[in-house]
């Protein structure tokens, strides 16, 4: 038995539980939450998210230092983890044996987005895919696919997109040096 295998068994527990508190009374949305802000001379932004740091940067032909992934390579990362995971979940709950499961993503991002003759290029990562790679033993896997493009929340963000509102705080220069 590989540690997959073993790993999809506690899973398939976790989930469990996981099932039965969303049917209870207790059950409320969780809240997530993401800090960043650039530092120093670098500009290397430090993405706090609970106990936890991630460096992102920018490569050098954009004034960075290439010391992490820039933001739009995060994006792509987090679509990747998320479905990674989520074939795990599904595959757990389905109860069907992986021996691996990798999932690498593709996107384009043009540096020319909003000049002239690009103007209607997106400034976004576009023309995303994935490509997925379980191994297995298990020969019909459409349920497994089925589900985890239902269940992906990453996935689904993006094909589906979201609301986002933003304000800004403006802190005096003599106030934030005090």
């Amino acid at each position: 038995m590989s540690n997959l295998t073993e790993y999809l068994a506690q899973k398939r527990e976790a989930l469990l539980r996981r099932k039965a508190y969303a049917r209870s009374a207790e059950a409320r949305p969780q809240r997530l939450q993401a800090q960043a802000g650039a530092e120093g001379r670098s500009g290397v932004r430090r993405i706090r998210i609970r106990d936890f740091q991630v460096i992102s940067d920018s490569p050098p032909d954009f004034a960075g230092y290439d010391l992490g992934p820039s933001s739009p390579e995060l994006l792509l990362g987090a679509l990747s983890s998320c479905l990674t995971h989520t074939y795990l979940i599904q595959a757990a709950d389905q109860q069907i044996d992986l021996q691996d499961v990798s999932v690498e993503v593709q996107g384009q991002l043009d540096p020319r987005a909003g000049t002239p003759g690009f103007e209607n290029t997106p400034v976004y990562p576009h023309d995303l895919s994935y490509t997925v790679r379980l191994t297995t033993d298990a020969t019909e896997l459409d349920a497994l696919n089925a589900a985890v493009e239902r269940f992906c929340p990453i996935l689904n963000l993006l094909r589906r997109g979201t609301e986002v509102r933003g304000t800004v705080e403006r802190i005096p220069v003599s106030r934030a040096a005090a």
